[in-house]
């Protein structure tokens, strides 16, 4: 009997322990309200299809050749995570992470010099262009209420990128560099209410090529802690100097969701 009563005792302890465990990760876990200071987490998915994709390299004596044009790029999936920081309700700091990876196929209608590289006419060639993308990004709200959110800040991008041909012969050229852009956030939701609309924007031009990432998107708050989105993504820019000249224009169809905790 004494040893069924320790039992229990322990039984007990160990439950009411546990208890307190799993209501401690479930306050450490659990979506936070959508004006809480805290983690916030977005994730973004849909496919991707170019208008234009033209690049000559070297820039300086190589051919023009047109991955839209001269081959055949069909829409490609993609996505995209970002994870960031909110703190005195009004500042936020976010990391991004967006891999781009885009095949083109056919048959070169003519001689192309690439990276050092003659591909004869009539050759049937793949061409890869890779453009992955690394942000952290700094944002200020200028106004953050139920109805509007206004903002604005500075993103440093990493990118790294590669475009190769493959075919008679196969021939790369990579790039990995550093970009500065602005970045610009506006959220409406009419009448605090949980249907609404959100653009997003991180974008600069300079003398030596330009960069402009624009979202523009409709949300559905779920709830404070959880938003779905539904939207159009442009990507567009490139550089243009005697090592590469690369231009592409490409336009995404996305969904995703946001999440505070």
């Amino acid at each position: 009997m004494k040893r069924l009563f320790i039992r229990g005792l322990l039984t007990r302890a160990f439950i009411t322990r546990g208890m307190g465990l799993s209501a401690l990760l479930c306050a450490l876990c659990s979506p936070r309200s959508a004006f809480a200071d805290g983690v916030e987490v977005e994730f973004e998915t849909g496919v991707v299809a170019a208008s234009r994709n033209d690049v000559r390299i070297p820039g300086a004596g190589g051919t023009d050749l047109s991955l839209v044009d001269d081959l055949s790029s069909p829409p490609t999936p993609v996505f995209r995570l970002r994870a960031g920081y909110r703190f005195a309700e009004r500042h936020l700091f976010s990391a991004l992470y967006a891999p781009l990876l885009i095949n083109a196929t056919g048959t070169l209608d003519r001689d192309v010099s690439f990276a050092g590289q003659v591909f004869p006419a009539g050759s049937p060639a793949l061409a890869v262009y890779r453009f992955d993308s690394y942000r952290l990004t700094y944002r200020y709200s200028f106004i953050r209420n139920e109805t509007v959110e206004l903002a604005g800040g500075v993103t440093g991008k990493i990118r790294d990128a590669e475009i190769s041909l493959h075919g008679a012969e196969t021939a790369s050229k990579t790039n990995t560099g550093f970009v500065p852009l602005l970045n610009a956030h506006f959220e409406w939701r009419p009448g605090a209410g949980p249907l609404g609309l959100l653009v997003d924007v991180d974008a600069l031009a300079a003398p030596q090529g330009r960069a402009e990432d624009v979202l523009i998107a409709a949300t559905w708050r779920v709830d404070e802690a959880i938003e779905l989105r539904a939207g159009y993504r442009m990507l567009e820019g490139g550089a243009d100097n005697d090592e590469v000249y690369s231009f592409a224009w490409l336009h995404y169809a996305t969904v995703g969701a946001g999440l505070r905790f």
